[in-house]
């Protein structure tokens, strides 16, 4: 689907939902939170902001996560769409349009599959870290405010710095 310059289009709830792209200000969370996972990525895996979608068949679900971290071999395929098992870790970026779906559509349905799920919520100035998928969702959560270290779980296994998440001074 050709989407207007600026948005971005997903399949969520069996709709095709079409949301622009994010605010100039998420820019710097989002380079800082790419730079670190690309550090920590599973070996042959890239972090990148890039606009593919990921098809979670199993839901009849397609998203375009604002970051992802998946096997680079999912983009070796032909097609539009990459398959969502090459993911290793999912982050989105809360707005006030899509707050809903990141927490609770698309919580659960990463949640049975995506190793690490990241919501980066902008509007409460926290990040979320969820973790050990199940057919029943994520086994683990764990949040900080902006400023505090989070701990990504494996298979990246670190503490990611959200200092670059605060606005310069």
């Amino acid at each position: 689907m050709h989407t207007p310059d600026g948005f971005k289009a997903e399949l969520i709830r069996g709709k095709i939902v079409v949301s622009p792209w994010s605010k100039l200000r998420y820019y710097r969370p989002m380079r800082a939170l790419r730079e670190q996972l690309g550090a920590h990525a599973p070996k042959g895996h890239v972090a990148d902001i890039a606009p593919f979608l990921f098809r979670f068949p199993e839901a009849a679900r397609a998203y375009g996560p604002d970051l992802f971290v998946a096997d680079e071999a999912a983009f070796e395929a032909d097609g539009r769409h990459a398959d969502a098992d090459a993911l290793s870790l999912v982050a989105e970026f809360t707005s006030v349009s899509t707050r809903d779906a990141d927490w609770l559509e698309k919580l659960e349905v990463y949640g049975r599959l995506v190793p690490v799920y990241l919501i980066v919520d902008m509007q409460e100035s926290e990040i979320t870290c969820f973790s050990d998928p199940s057919p029943h969702g994520y086994r683990s959560r764990q949040t900080m405010p902006f400023g505090k270290p989070l701990t990504i779980a494996e298979p990246f296994g670190f503490e990611f710095d959200t200092a670059g998440f605060q606005s310069p001074a």
